[in-house]
């Protein structure tokens, strides 16, 4: 228990304003229970409730905030600016790893896979863009996360419909080329990938929406991923790759697909995954021995180290 001492006060962030504010607020419990239990002077600190200058005083934060506000280099900015370490990735790397295109832009920039895209609007000429990508597509918002927004199209005329939900949460929304195949999450951990985990979800769901996610309690987890040794390696280290090039570092998520040929692309980065119990990073820390006490602690400790971020 005294080993905990080193960390000081620590504040876990969670809430916040984004779309995704109930799973951030069920995620950073789970991490404040763990942390609680190992005997850390932690407290839960919600910035939609106080303000953010009540964060002086605390020695270090672990940031358990998804979706903007948390995850897109905001809240890194104010704890930068109060001289407070926190968890994950620093300031430019959340705020590229938050927009889509962005990290497209650099992934393609950095010769790694990733699906061709083309940023929509309803101005869009929508049969140059199903000429460029074919059918199916995936509609997304380029600054959500957790899937919110998100629409398969499978036929033009659903097209509009797809574009007015993605819109409804960000002004800026992306087209981009369906992949039919597996799909794969690999978590980072101190800046190392987790075993690879093989997303199933039940064949009444077109992909891991949000609802499969969090909701759900028949979306089967892969750990083995069912890939070959080899396969596996070179998934991993391709995610590595992206998590680094995107400047993401400490913690994290690469979603990922193969295709039927074989091949691999990048989804997206994810700089604060889930911590809840449907959440992938603890399921791929199990497997390597972590309980989710002992996860929480590993996090923690990237705080006490100066790591350029």
């Amino acid at each position: 228990m005294s080993d905990a001492a080193k960390f000081g006060k620590v504040a876990v962030l969670f809430g916040g304003k984004s779309a995704e504010r109930e799973v951030s607020l069920e995620s950073g419990q789970a991490v404040l229970d763990a942390l609680l239990r190992s005997g850390v002077d932690a407290h839960g600190f919600d910035p939609q409730q106080q303000p953010v200058t009540e964060l002086v005083g605390f020695d270090r934060a672990f940031i358990v905030l998804h979706g903007r506000g948390g995850e897109d280099g905001q809240i890194q900015g104010v704890l930068e600016w109060l001289n407070i370490p926190y968890t994950g990735t620093g300031v430019q790397g959340s705020a590229i790893g938050m927009d889509k295109v962005k990290t497209k832009q650099i992934w393609q920039g950095s010769e790694l896979p990733t699906a061709p895209y083309r940023i929509v609007s309803a101005e869009t000429d929508l049969n140059a863009v199903i000429a460029e990508l074919g059918l199916p597509l995936i509609i997304k918002p380029v600054h959500e996360g957790s899937s919110v927004g998100m629409s398969k199209v499978e036929k033009a005329e659903d097209f509009a419909a797809a574009l007015a939900k993605a819109t409804q949460h960000d002004a800026v929304v992306m087209a981009e080329k369906w992949i039919t195949g597996r799909e794969f999450t690999i978590s980072m951990l101190n800046n190392q990938p987790l075993p690879v985990i093989r997303l199933q979800p039940p064949a009444d769901v077109a992909f891991y929406d949000y609802e499969a996610k969090y909701q759900r309690n028949d979306v089967e987890y892969g750990i083995p991923c069912g890939l070959s040794e080899d396969d596996e390696k070179q998934l991993q280290q391709l995610t590595l790759r992206a998590f680094q090039a995107v400047g993401a570092s400490g913690w994290g998520r690469i979603d990922a697909m193969q295709d039927q040929q074989g091949k691999f692309w990048l989804l997206e980065v994810n700089t604060v995954p889930g911590m809840t119990s449907h959440s992938l990073v603890p399921k791929a820390a199990k497997a390597v021995g972590y309980d989710f006490d002992a996860l929480c602690l590993a996090i923690l400790e990237q705080t006490l180290t100066d790591t350029a971020r």
